[in-house]
């Protein structure tokens, strides 16, 4: 069945809506109802978001250190039962010190399987040559986000924070069924090696600093919006009970985002289009912070979704095209850096909007981290434009 690329990039889609809309970003819109029923602060809420991206920072860590070549069928499995699990326990208990553990639990099996499933799927599509299709699969975090975005009110009218948790974490597990039947190991031979001609590009490696130094302050800033922005909605006027609308909409912008994204990478640079992408998400990020009309929740909510899992897929594609053998460790020190800044990201803003009773500062100081992150680029974006020239002489 896993030899079919169309099913098994179906279940890659699955795998990432399990582990990452639910696994990780339900969170998002459960938390102010969480904060209202179960009655924490905004700090708290900030410390229990780092301390799922903490997990996913010791995830994505452990992923890169265990050499996790065989059997990865078999631990995607088991990350995705865990994943299901620890979703219910969020909706079973109601200890403070429980859900910090849980959150931490569920931020490594999030790294697991989307290293897992990633490497499974991209190392059978590339030896079909269907690696276009790779867009497609990531576009699963956000179908995830807005279905999950759907439900999430409904559950909660019916069955309380409780019920949302335990309701996203039914639906897991009857999409993890799709996950098992699709998604299976490549028993055919390895895949080639990229041509020995390649590795000059290994050596010395100029732009690496660049890169990280961006894709770390885009964990840093994008993190903020990407928590507490159904929150900072709910306590606006303009919304009156419906903020989970605005995750409704960053979900349906991040479906296609990845395709389009890998588009105008292909077509205008993947360093180009990554520096627009930041500056555009600047702008989203800060806009809440600027205007508080129920308009500018709602072309933030779009901008953010149309940017933030296109970040990724440009990021990854140009390590991977820099450094064909070693693409692996490139991207795992990416990802590190990148869940370093998000751990860091809502315990900083929750705090400063503890302090200050706004989340202006907080979405302004990240809206100003990404751009700097996109400016970052500029040495990169001249390199890049270099080397096409220098080839298409």
């Amino acid at each position: 069945m896993s030899k079919n690329p169309y099913t098994l990039v179906i279940g890659g889609v699955f795998a990432l809506f399990i582990a990452m809309s639910i696994g990780r970003f339900a969170y998002t819109p459960i938390l102010p109802f969480m904060q209202q029923e179960a009655g924490f602060s905004t700090r708290f809420a900030g410390f229990l978001a780092s301390s799922n991206y903490a997990g996913y920072l010791v995830g994505a860590i452990i992923a890169s250190i265990v050499p996790l070549k065989r059997n990865r069928a078999i631990f995607l499995r088991i990350s995705i039962i865990s994943s299901i699990v620890l979703t219910l326990l969020m909706g079973l208990t109601y200890s403070h010190t429980s859900w910090m553990v849980w959150r931490f639990l569920s931020g490594i099996t999030s790294a697991f399987v989307f290293v897992l499933a990633s490497s499974l799927i991209l190392d059978q599509l590339a030896k079909q040559r269907k690696l276009g299709w790779v867009g497609v699969m990531y576009g699963g975090v956000g179908l995830g986000i807005f279905i999950s975005g759907l439900l999430v009110p409904l559950l909660i009218e019916n069955f309380h924070y409780e019920g949302a948790w335990i309701g996203l974490a039914c639906l897991a597990g009857l999409l993890s069924i799709i996950v098992f039947l699709t998604v299976k190991e490549d028993d055919s031979s390895q895949i080639v090696t990229p041509s020995p001609l390649h590795i000059k590009t290994t050596k010395n490696p100029k732009w690496l600093p660049w890169l990280l130094a961006s894709y770390g302050l885009e964990g840093l800033g994008y993190i903020v919006t990407g928590t507490f922005i159904v929150a900072i909605a709910e306590q606006t006027p303009a919304f009156s009970g419906n903020a989970t609308s605005v995750w409704v909409l960053v979900g349906l912008t991040a479906i296609p985002s990845c395709v389009l994204w890998a588009y105008f990478g292909n077509k205008y640079g993947y360093m180009l289009s990554l520096m627009v992408l930041l500056m555009i998400q600047a702008v989203g990020i800060a806009l809440p912070a600027i205007s508080t009309s129920s308009t500018s929740f709602y072309v933030s909510a779009m901008l953010f979704g149309a940017t933030f899992m296109g970040v990724t897929t440009l990021a990854t594609a140009f390590a991977r095209n820099k450094n064909p053998l070693g693409s692996a460790r490139v991207i795992a020190i990416m990802t590190t850096i990148y869940a370093l800044g998000q751990m860091i990201g809502p315990s900083i803003a929750g705090v400063l909007t503890a302090e200050t009773e706004s989340y202006t500062w907080a979405l302004s100081g990240a809206g100003f981290l990404v751009f700097v992150g996109a400016l970052f680029l500029l040495p990169l974006v001249k390199q890049e434009r270099l080397e096409t020239d220098h080839d298409g002489n």
